[in-house]
């Protein structure tokens, strides 16, 4: 039994849900968001929360029970407060900056990395070795943040590279004589 579905999803004040057969709608402060619930399980709002429940109890409802409730409670968090994912780029000469609609970034390569900066998501650098991606849909910022470190993964032996700032890095020992 899934111990996370069993949990409903508290609607707090000034967000508005609606569940319109596997639909889940949220609106909030910062935004509106929906979700498309697979058909092995099923959504109802109960007073001021969301409760998920199987259709019948097989495997694979099971597994998504859990899974369901966790992506609408991300809904309910990113319409009240947004998610934000922080990058940190090691490396002599790597910098990164916003240019109009791109993340223009420097990384050692012979030409410039531009990435266009997805719908929705809001891209800051506060520093020069430091980006900060905001945004309402937890999957939306994670994506862009796997895209721009895919740029240049760090490396184990310097460090050099683009990483997450949470991130920890293994370094190794250098090739000795």
């Amino acid at each position: 039994m899934s111990r996370i579905g069993k949990r409903p999803v508290s609607i707090p004040g000034g967000v508005t849900a609606a569940v319109d057969g596997q639909v889940v709608k949220v609106k909030g402060p910062k935004g509106e968001l929906q979700h498309v619930l697979v058909d092995a399980v099923l959504a109802k709002i109960d007073k001021d929360n969301i409760e998920i429940a199987m259709r019948e109890d097989t495997r694979e409802a099971r597994a998504m029970w859990g899974m369901s409730r966790t992506l609408i409670a991300n809904l309910v968090t990113g319409v009240t407060e947004g998610f934000e994912k922080k990058l940190e780029i090691n490396g002599v000469g790597y910098r990164a900056a916003v240019k109009g609609s791109n993340l223009e970034l420097q990384l050692g390569f012979s030409h410039d990395v531009a990435f266009p900066i997805p719908e929705g998501i809001q891209v800051k650098c506060p520093k020069p070795t430091e980006i900060v991606l905001t945004g309402i849909d937890k999957q939306k910022v994670g994506q862009a943040a796997a895209e721009i470190r895919r740029f240049r993964p760090p490396e184990p032996y310097k460090g050099k590279g683009v990483r997450y700032a949470d991130e920890f890095v293994f370094r190794k020992e250098g090739k000795k004589k």
